[in-house]
This record gives structure tokens, sequence and C-alpha cells, in this order.
């Protein structure tokens, strides 16, 4: 069939379903519903046989859902209704949820069910449980409403019991620190995160808290800063304390909108003398840190958490130093990444856009990045595995493909492409993609800078392997196969002949070349005051809403024979 996707933005539920469809052999389109752009208009365009709604925040017009047969995706189980399904399933502590894939009517969230399918609730952030759990379940959901649209037999089936719950505003995430335990702190924030944020006020200024862990381990009077760790502030509440990872400044009338931020680093110098507290990364507390290491099954773990997926300049030289750590171990396999959620999204545009001076914070961010991938790269005493759990794009693809083995959780996401930042990009992509797919691959990946599911991925030899399995159980899979990794007689004939081959790869033209090449187009671009590359940052980490849907979205593709 021919599917078009409606959507409030291009999110990862859309990128997700967007890829699945065409592996399906749909072709799929998008428009986007942006403010003053008729989407009856741009949906006649299309003249689609189905009208399909990810994720949309607005509803859809009669003129369009009288005459297309349109689906909605709703995240709640049958019966549900509101817009803040998930913010309220986490604030009440819910354990099981769902997805629902409603038909488009009237009255939101009201019509008839096409299919809807249960899914776990682990004790983890809105975005986390959104990209991971939710998604998996509206991927299975639409895609059964779809082949039951497309069968011409299913008569979709009337709600018969709902319960319409209001939009969850700021009232009811309000913290109160004097009364408020741990774990409901920790619920409120990670019920906003990482929209829209707890309003609170911090040092006598107003601000949205993003992202919530809690530190029992510290105490203090409630609502005090207590420490800071890796760019995180800590604060007291009745019971212990929360690590706060991002705030974002209350917007002002007027002024653009505020970016989120590293808490250290929006404080500023707002923030009083506090003690940085860290975390090795190999300690055996389980307080909560960014980045860990442990050892199992003869094999290592190298796992990181950065929000959003993005990695500041300090970040990326942080990871670079557990990740030399962590070489000096006596293993045969280190595993890189194996959580949930985001691998790597590449360099930090907030810190960068932030920055006083924008340029020169874009220039420090690519060549930490590229340090690090380099490590990767001339690792030749042992296998390195990098593990996604999550999705991946831009830089952060291309730090996975440094590695010997490229292992994806089956729910993942690509984006190996730069060009909507405007970016030519580095990380050594020139030498590892090609080397991955071949050069025509590459170049059609870049430029069609479309996402690409887990199996079209291993498909094109992107990836290695694809883990089917839930969220949640990733990471003791990709322990169970990295130590069978470990165990197998011809790993070790695997690491001479990376070490040989590098050799080789060296004499002839060392990879190093290729990242000069590459940094010499950067450098050009982010010194360039009228290069895209910096309108387009600031429009991406400030939010601000398209004039129009991209047009590499609105051509209808289905995915091309591999």
């Amino acid at each position: 069939m021919h599917i078009l996707l409606v959507a409030t933005a291009f999110s990862s539920l859309t990128q997700r379903v967007h890829a699945e469809l065409r592996d399906r052999g749909h072709t799929v389109a998008v428009e986007l519903a942006l403010p003053g752009v008729p989407l009856a208009d741009a949906v006649r365009r299309h003249t689609p046989d189905l009208v399909l709604a990810p994720m949309l925040k607005t509803a859809i017009p009669r003129e369009v859902w009288s005459a297309y047969p349109c689906l909605i995706v709703h995240p709640g189980p049958l019966g549900d209704r509101g817009p803040s399904s998930l913010d309220w399933a986490i604030t009440e502590g819910a354990t099981r949820w769902g997805v629902t894939v409603l038909q488009a009517e009237e009255e939101m969230d009201a019509g008839a069910v096409w299919a809807t399918v249960a899914c776990p609730v682990p004790p983890v952030s809105k975005s986390d449980l959104y990209r991971g759990e939710i998604t998996d379940a509206a991927l299975a959901a639409v895609l059964l409403a779809v082949e039951r649209f497309a069968s011409g037999t299913c008569t979709p089936l009337a709600q018969s019991v709902a319960r319409s719950r209001p939009y969850l505003d700021q009232s009811v995430r309000r913290i109160d620190w004097a009364a408020d335990a741990t774990p409901v702190v920790v619920r409120k924030l990670r019920a906003a995160d990482s929209q829209p944020g707890v309003l609170d006020v911090l040092l006598g200024e107003e601000w949205y808290l993003h992202g919530g862990h809690p530190a029992e381990e510290l105490r203090g009077t409630p609502g005090e800063l207590l420490a800071t760790r890796a760019g995180a502030i800590c604060r007291a509440t009745v019971d212990g304390a929360v690590w706060i990872p991002e705030l974002r400044r209350r917007r002002v009338p007027g002024q653009p909108r505020p970016i989120k931020l590293p808490a250290v680093q929006a404080l500023g110098d707002r923030l009083p003398p506090l003690p940085e507290l860290p975390v090795a990364p190999d300690a055996a507390s389980p307080a909560w840190s960014d980045i860990r290491y442990r050892e199992e099954g003869g094999a290592g773990f190298l796992s990181f958490a950065f929000p959003g997926g993005a990695m500041s300049t300090t970040q990326c030289r942080r990871l670079l130093a557990a990740y030399r750590d962590a070489c000096a171990r006596p293993i045969s396999v280190l595993v890189l990444g194996g959580q949930r959620d985001f691998f790597s999204n590449g360099i930090h545009l907030g810190v960068i856009e932030a920055a006083a001076d924008p340029a020169a914070e874009s220039w420090a961010n690519i060549n930490a990045i590229d340090d690090l991938v380099e490590a990767v790269l001339t690792t030749t005493d042992r296998l390195v595995v990098a593990a996604l759990g999550g999705n991946a794009a831009a830089g952060g693809v291309m730090l996975a493909l440094a590695a010997d083995e490229v292992w994806c959780r089956a729910g993942c996401v690509l984006n190996p492409h730069y060009r909507l930042m405007g970016l030519y990009g580095s990380e050594y992509w020139t030498y590892t993609l090609p080397r991955r797919v071949g050069a025509t691959v590459a170049e059609r990946l870049v430029d069609e800078a479309l996402p690409m599911s887990a199996a079209r991925a291993r498909g094109i030899g992107l990836v290695d392997r694809v883990v089917e399995c839930g969220p949640q159980d990733f990471a003791a899979e990709t322990g169970r196969l990295a130590a069978r990794l470990a165990a197998l007689p011809g790993t070790r004939s695997r690491i001479a002949a990376k070490k040989a081959e590098l050799e080789l790869q060296q004499s002839k033209e060392p990879p190093a070349a290729f990242r000069e090449r590459e940094l010499a187009r950067m450098h050009r671009t982010f010194h360039d005051p009228g290069a895209p590359y910096h309108a387009l940052r600031r429009a991406f980490v400030r939010k601000e809403t398209p004039s129009c849907t991209p047009p590499h979205l609105t051509v209808a593709v289905r995915r091309r024979p591999d």
C-alpha cells in the first residue's frame, strides 16, 4: 500500500514505523502537521491508501478522516484517553501499560479499535520508556492494524469503556521538597523527561528540571543542593536525595526558547561551591553514574548513558579515559554500550549552541569524539563490540562502526548520515562506512538521510547481529553473547588478524588520513558564519517549528533491494 504518515514531528516512533513499513514493501511518505499549513491539501497531494499518525498532538481534520482511512497511535491501553497518557502512568507507578491503534473521528482517542498491544513499564524515564517498550508495542500494534486493514475483511471494534484524563500540568508535577519522599520525586522527574520538565525554583530562579536518579547515600535539608557529579546536581529530599542531570530556564516571552543543558553548566556562576563526588566506572557502589565498567564471563562491559544520546567534549573525554582504563584489563572482548536507550547521537549540539564561541566548541567536540573513535579503531589486543540497545545517529553510528562487531537490538533505528545538520561529518566515517557496506551504498545512505531498521542494517552489513529481545533484556543478552565470544577458540586468531590488517592499512593509507580530510571540511563549515549548520543547529536545539515538511520525507519511498 501507499501509506502516508502524519505526525507532529519525525520522532523516534515515527522513524521506526517509517523504516519498518518500508521493509515490508509499502511505499511510505511523511507530512508534518504544522501551524498554518493545511493538512488536507497535503494529504490530497499524496492520495494515500491509508493515513497513519504515529505521533500526533493535534486532531486530524474532518475533511481528512472523512475522505481517507486514518489510524491514530495512542500510547495508552484500551479505554485510555487524553494527552498525557505516559505521564500519568509513570506518575502513578503503573507497572503495565499498552498502545492502541484507533480510527480517527471527531472525538480524540474515541474511535474504533484496530489493534491494542500491552507492554511492561520498567522504572525508567518517560523518554526511555517511549523509545523502548512503548515503541515496541506501538510497532506491533501498527503492523497488526495495517495487516487487518489491508485484508479488507476486518471490522474495528467500538470502544465500550473509556477513561479520559486531562493534561498533566505543572500543578500536579510540582515537587514538594519538604514532603515528597525520594521515590515520589523520582517518579515526577521521570514522568516529565524529556518534556516538559518539572518547573521548580532553584537558587531564586525558575527552572525546568529534566531527568532524575535516586541518591539515597546522600542526606541534607530538603531542597538543599548537596553536590555535583558528571555535570548533574544533587538535591536533598525528605529521606535522601536525587541527581538531576539537566536544566532548562523558563522561557521569557519574546525571547528564544531556552536550551536544555547539563545542570552544572546551566547554573554556571549561580551555583554555590559544592563538592564534586565522582564515581569510578568500576566502583562496586550502586550510586548513579553515567559511565560504568564491569567484567563478567571473561568479557568487559563499558556502558554509558548520556541524556538524549548527545556527547559533549567533556563526556567524550571522560568516556575515552574510561575506555583506556578498560583496555588495561586482561580481557579478550570489550563491549562498548550494552544498555537500553540511546547508544549515541554524536556531538552535543546544545552545549555547542550555548558556548561563547560555538565554532570553537564544535571543533573541540568533533576532535574529542574523533579521539574516542580512534582509540576504538586502533585497539589491536582484543575484540571490541559495539552493543546498541537503543537508537543511534550521525557520529554515534560511526562510533559503533569503529568496533570489530556491531550488535543491535531489534527495535533500534539507525540514522547513518549528517546531511540534515548541514555537516559533512567526521568520526572516520569515510573509512569505516564504505568498508562495511561498500562505496555505492555508503554514498546512498548519507544522501538519502532516511532512518533504517536494525533488520535492514543487518541486511546491508552495517551491523553484524540483531538481538531479538526487549529493552530490559538487552544487557543480559549482550553479556551472554560476549561471554560466548570470549570463550571461542578462534577469538585469539581474530585478534591477531585485526592487528595485521591495521598494520597493512597503515602502510597503504592510514585511518588518520581519512580523519584529516574529514576535519578539513568540518573546520571550514564550523568557521563559516553563513554555513547552514549554524541555523540548523539553532533550530534543532531550540525546537523551532519548521515552515514545511522536509522535502526528502514527502517523497514516497520503499526499501531498496540490497
